[in-house]
């Protein structure tokens, strides 16, 4: 049967199913329905794609929404984008802890053991706890994701303390570093979580696009046919039938919901509340990159998240030279708490900041859903007969969790409507 301009088929009003946000996860699903053979729709409010996942060109310069990175090991990465076509730039496998004795370098001991070593004889770490990082390391490399998913689920703080590690070890290390991955510093977050997070970046490498995190959102949305996707197209609510655009009904046989949690639950009454994480990035120019490497440098007073320069990772990020570097805290800080952060990096970079120049500042709310244990880590995408919701918040705070939601909510939506016989 033809398809038609507006994407149906001749002989057909609507669609089988429209997706509400072109986030990761809302692509994901609207790909796979796709490719099953569904008559589908994705509709955006904004004019681009990707969500929260977005990229902007400030004052010459390539900044994300909000620091972001790019884990390679992920396996809805993997089978979905061409890593190739992204022109990835690594990290340093490792992350710089500013402490008030000098800085301390942690990094992967399978791929660094040197480092381990010179740990252990400068004297900066006690053997239990390098004896304790290099087992949980090993342990997260090596042993199936199924062991995660099966062991009773605790506070990141209580699996720490439970795999030996030294209070102080958690505090100069572990508790600056996961602040800045969970968006929250009293390591309350899910172990289940933790521990996934810890075993996709030994797996995987973390890497920045040459053109922006925003080309990650860019290609998946590159590969959908041509009449699935529609930017600009706010949604101010569902009927019984389908979808309310600002100007008509969009008709669908099913609705999936991908957006984030707020909007979600504005468009689902009834859906249980996420409560999500807040997270502000100042973003500065600097005539001398004041770390030399592409590593990310955390603080151990967790005056704020991480640091980095991002231009040490991909120098095509600025356009004039200068160096860029990233910074996040939690929160939205007021010209008081910016002056404080200004400087602490003087501290932690060793250098003036007095003359670093702001060239944006994004504050993103909701930029992490809250996950205290026990966690699930996937949920059912099914809300309502013909209404479905995913999403992050339904899953894992990560690129994997909402295209894994994403996926799981196509799945969900073939297999219904095989089951009421819907061609």
């Amino acid at each position: 049967m033809a398809k038609t301009q507006d994407g149906g088929h001749d002989g057909h009003d609507g669609h089988d199913v429209a997706i509400i946000g072109a986030g990761a996860a809302g692509l994901a699903c609207a790909s796979d329905l796709a490719k099953a053979g569904l008559r589908v729709r994705l509709v955006e409010a904004q004019d681009t794609v990707g969500g929260r996942i977005r990229t902007e060109r400030v004052a010459g310069f390539t900044a994300d929404r909000g620091f972001q990175v790019f884990n390679t090991s992920y396996p809805q990465v993997r089978r979905r984008l061409d890593l190739p076509a992204l022109f990835l730039r690594p990290f340093t496998p490792g992350v710089l802890v500013h402490t008030d004795d000098g800085r301390l370098r942690l990094t992967d001991p399978t791929r660094r053991p040197r480092d381990g070593v010179a740990l252990l004889t400068g004297g900066r770490v006690k053997p239990r706890d390098l004896l304790a990082f290099g087992v949980l390391s090993a342990r997260a490399v090596l042993a199936p994701a199924s062991r995660v998913r099966a062991r009773p689920d605790v506070t990141t703080r209580t699996a720490l303390a439970d795999a030996g590690f030294s209070e102080d070890f958690v505090e100069t290390f572990f508790r600056p570093f996961l602040a800045g991955v969970f968006l929250e510093d009293s390591l309350e977050t899910s172990a289940r979580f933790f521990h996934l997070v810890w075993r996709s970046m030994l797996r995987g490498t973390l890497c920045l696009p040459r053109d922006g995190i925003g080309a990650v959102p860019a290609q998946l949305a590159a590969g959908l046919p041509p009449e699935v996707l529609r930017t600009s197209s706010p949604v101010t609510g569902l009927t019984p039938t389908g979808v309310l655009l600002a100007d008509r009904e969009l008709p669908a046989r099913a609705v999936v919901v991908a957006t984030g949690a707020d909007v979600a639950a504005r468009l689902l009454p009834g859906l249980a509340p996420s409560a999500g994480r807040t997270v502000t990035t100042l973003y500065h120019a600097v005539g001398r990159s004041p770390l030399p490497e592409p590593t990310l440098l955390v603080d151990a007073r967790r005056r704020f998240l991480n640091t980095c320069v991002l231009t040490e990772v991909q120098p095509g990020y600025s356009s004039d030279g200068r160096a860029l570097v990233s910074t996040s805290v939690l929160g939205t800080p007021g010209p008081v708490e910016e002056a404080a952060v200004l400087a602490a990096l003087a501290e932690a970079y060793g250098t003036d900041t007095g003359t670093w120049e702001p060239v944006h500042r994004v504050t993103v709310r909701g930029a992490l859903p809250a996950m205290p244990p026990p966690l699930l880590l996937t949920r059912t995408t099914r809300f309502a007969p013909g209404r479905y919701v995913c999403g992050d918040h339904r899953a894992t705070g990560s690129l994997q969790g909402a295209l894994a939601s994403g996926a799981r909510a196509a799945r969900e939506v073939i297999a219904d409507l095989e089951a009421t016989g819907t061609p």
